[in-house]
């Protein structure tokens, strides 16, 4: 979830190369340094153990009972892995944030810093992917079936994570360990007089928020009016869902892509005090954390919503805890084995209902 060029885990310290303008002097930037040392620490932490406990039992039901046999299950399962590659790097950026300064050596600097961007990218990328199988699914079920292959699914996901890694890899490479004013930094270093940092606040603009909204809106629109017209009484539900996933996707990353374009306009100079400067500091710490919040709402979104996957779920809590989960009664059970006809089966296979 690349934000700056600075990115958010040190577009915080980077005040002494920052000019007021109006009198031509670095611009102080440690209250808001000292508000991040507290902040970011504390909310990394909440969406790391979220994180984590939500994807990690995503990735072990999947694995657990093979439900990798559909274009949707490895879809799932890849979403998930990158949302844990995400959180995984956010122990370390919180270290960061209280040290105020970056310990553990370069190599880890450029690891975690390729696990946080492949986690963000892969993320985005198998969202939309799950988002156009759907429409496939509902709009296309007889026509592009065969498309849906796990054959498919594997070749898939292999070009998702290389496109992922394509569009790290310029953060990646770039990024190093610094010493700036007696303090070790960890963030990109880009060529003085190249466009690669203005290039890389377009690039989180464009796939961070744009292309997977507009593949969204575009997919789902066509999905509604399909979904009217099927006869099941689950069709309400999956209406609901939908406008569920656009309006928490739109909410939870506009607000973040919002400042990086305010970070974007600061570099090309349209302002440059210091009290403006200090807002988007600001801003950026707030609204990455919103963003950041969605990894651990996609496990619930994408995947516990449906109920055989949910079924699952408890089959493995009961097998944990036998004394907190009882066993179904006779009419959920029969209401599970249930048949469900044509279009509506498969809406239920892609996680709809």
């Amino acid at each position: 979830m690349e934000p700056t060029t600075d990115y958010n885990y040190s577009a915080y310290y980077d005040d002494t190369e920052r000019l007021d303008t109006s009198e031509g002097q670095p611009c102080n930037n440690a209250n808001v340094k000292e508000f991040g040392r507290v902040f970011l620490p504390t909310f990394y932490s909440l969406v790391f153990i979220v994180g984590v406990i939500g994807n990690g039992v995503v990735v072990y039901v999947l694995v657990k009972f093979r439900r990798t046999r559909s274009m949707t299950d490895l879809c799932l399962l890849n979403l998930a892995l990158s949302d844990l590659f995400f959180v995984i790097s956010l122990p370390f950026w919180s270290h960061y944030a209280t040290a105020a300064e970056w310990l553990l050596g370069d190599f880890m600097c450029r690891l975690v810093t390729g696990l946080y961007m492949l986690g963000f990218y892969g993320s985005i990328f198998f969202m939309m992917i799950l988002t156009v199988d759907r429409y496939v699914v509902i709009v296309h079920s007889h026509k592009m079936a065969r498309l849906r292959s796990v054959r498919v699914g594997v070749t898939l996901s292999l070009l998702m994570w290389a496109l992922s890694l394509c569009a790290s890899l310029p953060t990646i490479i770039f990024t190093k360990v610094n010493n700036e004013s007696g303090l070790t930094t960890c963030k990109p270093e880009y060529p003085e007089g190249s466009m690669w940092r203005q290039v890389s606040y377009l690039e989180m603009n464009v796939l961070g928020l744009l292309l997977p909204l507009s593949v969204m809106v575009i997919c789902y629109c066509r999905i509604v009016p399909m979904l009217v017209n099927i006869k099941t009484s689950k069709k309400h539900k999956a209406i609901k869902l939908i406008i569920i996933i656009v309006v928490v996707f739109f909410c939870f990353w506009t607000p973040y892509n919002v400042v990086i374009l305010l970070r974007y306009l600061e570099e090309q100079s349209y302002f440059g005090d210091c009290t403006t400067h200090k807002n988007i500091d600001l801003a950026m710490q707030w609204t990455e954390v919103i963003a950041f919040t969605h990894c651990c709402l996609n496990p619930i979104i994408y995947a516990f919503v449906g109920q055989k996957f949910m079924s699952l779920v408890l089959k493995l809590l009961r097998k944990w805890m036998p004394m907190c989960f009882t066993r179904p009664n006779i009419s959920e059970l029969s209401e599970r084995k249930s048949s469900v006809y044509s279009r509506s089966s498969e809406i239920t296979s892609t996680r709809l209902m």
